[in-house]
Order: C-alpha cells, then structure tokens, then sequence
C-alpha cells in the first residue's frame, strides 16, 4: 500500500478497528478515513453506498461487527444475524460499486465447525454442525467469507478474510456480565486483590484448552496481509498456533495482577468445547508471526485495565 492511501477503517472505536488504527499510523499510514456509527449507519444500505461513491477510498478493513459474548449472542439471536449481515452486504457491495479494489474481512473462529479436529485448519469451514449459542452471528461471518469471495469471482476484486483466535487486550470489555474470558480473569483478580480476598473463583474445571491473541499482533497480520499485493483472495486463521489451559491462564493472570489468593473452581458452571486451537501455518508460511506472549500481553492488557476501568 502506498503510504498516501486512502484507507477506510470500519468499526475503528471497537477494539480490533481501533488496534488496526494504532498499526496503520504506526507504519506511516496517515490518510485514515473513519466515521462513528452516529456519523454513518452501516446497517443503512443507501447511506453506505452514498459514503463510499463520495469518498472512494483505495482500501477498507472491515472490522465493524455487533459483537458479544455467549449470553448475548444466544439471547439475541435476531440482532446479531441481521445486523452483521447487513452490515457487511452492505459495505461489501457498496466497495465494488466504488470501486474499491482492496478490502480485508474481520471474521471469528466460530465460523468452524463445534467438533473440529484440533489445530482447525482453514477448510474445515462448512464440514459439519456449528456450536448453537452463536450460530446465528458464525453464519452471519460464514456469509461475509463467501461475499468477499464471490465478487472476487464475478468482478475480480481482491477481498481477503481474516479469521482470528480469542482476542484481547486494549478496549477490551471488561463488564463481567458480558464480556469473554481473559478480561473476566483480569478484572476479577484484580477486584479480589482489593478486597483482600483468600480465594479467586474461576468456571469451570479448569481443564479446557483455549489459544489467545493480542489485539495488536492482530492488527499486525491484517497489514501484513493486506500489503501482500500477491494475495488476493481466501481465508487465513489469525493466531499464535499455542494454547494453555484456563487453570494455566488464570494462574497467569493472577501472577500479573499480584493476587496471591487461592484459585477456586466452580465445577457447576460449563466448561464447554474442551480444546479450541487454530492451525496457523497457512500464514506463517507467509512470513507473518505473532510476537507478544501470552505473560506480556496480559501485563499489557491489565496496564490498559488500569487506565480505563480501575483510575489507574
């Protein structure tokens, strides 16, 4: 990409759009073009077609997405496959409309399949059954994969889709009501700390296996494959091809943190899928390699924590 690009970032508050801005300026990047969700309605086919003819930018990365955890996903089913689709109908066509050569599609690990072989390799995708609680929002991404492929070939544009891990780190979530598994770790430690408590609760048994990555080697992998002008179609898992188990992250989290308290699982909560591990070769066979270990970006993430949620 050249350095005076036009490059449209959606969804650039939320905390893989926001962590693709810090890369792109970072690298030099400085014509970003960004709009709010009161500035511009993606869900608003007529709005974004208007936005994009008007300002026609060279690239997008499409990391706009109404996003939540197992809760919201299963509870508001309705919300989350027509907002994603409608969200990511829309821009896709309006950028060919426009002319947009160029785009990269933020999609989810949970467009694969509940019982996958482990590590789950990209063409597992469509071989068997989706885990049920967010199967309307894994089939509202599953579409996204399949639009930016089909103008590929119908119009010959060079969309790509970018599957990560678990992600985490700074706009994270942290609203224990809601949010994933690591920032719930983080904040509970930390409140435990305070309160002096002997004990730390965690879900679960302990036992299940997950693979996490920090948002900003995410942002990473979407510049690098986006400057690979030799790719210009398919699908790549985004992650750091290791996992730890939750007692493992936990007992992490608490060495960060300070909490020398005893950790306490709750055995009458789910653990539910009991490894969950991407195969990563596809991409680093490219050259690409996450770089923050899962200590380092914990430490970093809880820095962030401390910033935003607890007045540090």
């Amino acid at each position: 990409m050249r350095k005076d690009a036009k490059i449209y970032i959606a969804g650039h508050r939320g905390m893989v759009g926001s962590a693709i801005v810090r890369q792109l300026e970072a690298a030099g990047y400085g014509n970003l073009l960004t709009r709010t969700s009161s500035d511009l309605d993606l869900t608003q086919q007529q709005q974004v077609s208007d936005f994009l003819l008007s300002e026609k930018p060279d690239y997008i990365f499409m990391a706009a997405a109404k996003v939540g955890g197992i809760h919201a996903n299963n509870t508001y089913r309705a919300d989350f496959i027509y907002q994603n689709l409608m969200i990511e109908a829309n821009v896709i066509h309006a950028a060919w409309q426009a002319g947009v050569k160029r785009m990269l599609f933020l999609g989810s690990s949970c467009i694969y399949p509940r019982d996958c072989p482990q590590p789950i390799r990209e063409d597992y995708l469509l071989t068997g059954p989706l885990e049920q609680t967010n199967e309307p929002y894994a089939i509202a991404k599953i579409a996204g994969i399949k639009l930016c492929e089909s103008y590929n070939r119908q119009y010959g544009t060079a969309y790509v889709s970018a599957m990560p891990t678990n992600l985490y780190g700074p706009n994270d979530n942290y609203d224990l009501a809601n949010s994933h598994v690591l920032p719930a770790l983080i904040r509970k430690a930390h409140e435990a700390k305070l309160r002096g408590d002997s004990t730390y609760t965690v879900w679960g048994s302990g036992r299940p296996m997950r693979e996490f990555l920090h948002v900003d080697d995410m942002a990473s992998a979407c510049l690098f494959l986006m400057e690979q002008n030799a790719i210009t179609d398919g699908l790549f898992n985004v992650g750091t091809g290791t996992d730890v188990t939750i007692r493992e992250l936990a007992e992490t989290v608490m060495d960060v943190v300070g909490f020398a308290g005893e950790i306490v699982f709750d055995a009458s909560k789910p653990d539910g899928t009991p490894r969950k591990l991407l195969d990563v070769s596809r991409l680093q066979q490219l050259g690409w390699k996450a770089t923050i270990d899962l200590r380092e970006g914990i430490a970093l993430a809880y820095a962030d924590f401390l910033t935003k949620h607890a007045g540090g």
